[in-house]
């Protein structure tokens, strides 16, 4: 979607926000898929309730981008704007045990931060790519850690009620890949509140993490992570595995042989590409193991 009524484009201008027209999403998604459309880069938070004022009297169509790592977006001109949050400096503040994070903040970024203070509690997550607001809104998790367990608040944009709140942690619903935030609801920033721990012992804890990463996991490859959940007791990788599905492909979009949970943009795949290796992989399984799996990954399309 392009944003062509200069009254809207001056309107976001004054509002702080940068109008990049355009953008191919393929470029901002660790799967490297994804069509273009205008990307609205915000630097105010309190800017944000106006914004979204303004694009809904104006019937403009948006969606909220993280980092982009656990997102599979569609192909061609996209019928909607994309919002980001632009990364203040600092993007972490740290205070005693507290780390006041900015949604935009690079997860693995603020681990090693928060490490190089002597707080940790956050190793098994180096590797997990994205945003710390994209963390949050999943519950991000890895190696026995999950992220949801150190919120003490969130602050967040909800759409519904057209303000921005501070939620308590136990406001807030962590469970396995999953909140209770609503699916329009933006985050902008969090406190953690983190154990303290030498620095020598959470970098050892990172290096045990990252060594299990590179053993298991496609690394320097275009993913989005895990594509599906895994069902309570069960694990979506090893059925797959077991059914001999590494290595099926559509198009360029491929089952890793590394890891049959992680599909692949082994070249230049579409979108339409990797929903028709979902959709055959989840089949499958069904078929075999009476499971319907669930996707991990967030599907963007039309």
């Amino acid at each position: 979607m392009h944003l062509s009524d200069p009254q809207i484009r001056k309107a976001l201008t004054e509002a702080g926000v940068e109008l990049e027209p355009g953008v191919n999403l393929s470029g901002l998604t660790s799967l490297g898929i994804g069509g273009s459309t205008d990307l609205l880069r915000i630097r105010k938070h309190d800017a944000i309730p106006a914004i979204l004022d303004l694009l809904d009297q104006h019937k403009v169509p948006h969606r909220f981008l993280g980092g982009g790592s656990n997102l599979l977006v569609g192909d061609d001109n996209l019928p909607w704007v994309v919002l980001q949050l632009a990364k203040p400096d600092p993007d972490v503040v740290l205070e005693g045990s507290r780390a006041h994070v900015d949604a935009a903040a690079d997860l693995g970024r603020t681990v090693t931060f928060c490490a190089k203070h002597d707080l940790g509690g956050l190793e098994g997550l180096i590797g997990v790519p994205g945003t710390v607001g994209g963390a949050l809104r999943m519950n991000a998790g890895a190696y026995g850690t999950q992220i949801g367990s150190y919120v003490e608040e969130v602050k967040v944009y909800r759409a519904a009620r057209r303000k921005i709140e501070i939620l308590r942690g136990d406001q807030i619903s962590f469970e396995y890949r999953h909140t209770s935030f609503a699916p329009d609801d933006m985050m902008l920033a969090v406190t953690l509140n983190l154990p303290s721990k030498p620095y020598r012992e959470i970098i050892q804890g990172i290096r045990i993490c990252n060594e299990k990463r590179r053993a298991s996991q496609p690394m320097g490859q275009k993913s989005a992570g895990c594509i599906f959940k895994n069902p309570p007791g069960a694990s979506a990788g090893r059925m797959i595995d077991e059914l001999g599905l590494k290595g099926l492909s559509v198009g360029e979009a491929r089952v890793s042989d590394r890891h049959a949970n992680f599909f692949v943009n082994a070249g230049r795949a579409s979108a339409r590409d990797m929903l028709e290796l979902i959709a055959e992989v989840r089949d499958r399984v069904e078929k075999a193991y009476g499971v319907e799996l669930e996707n991990e990954v967030v599907v963007w399309t039309a």
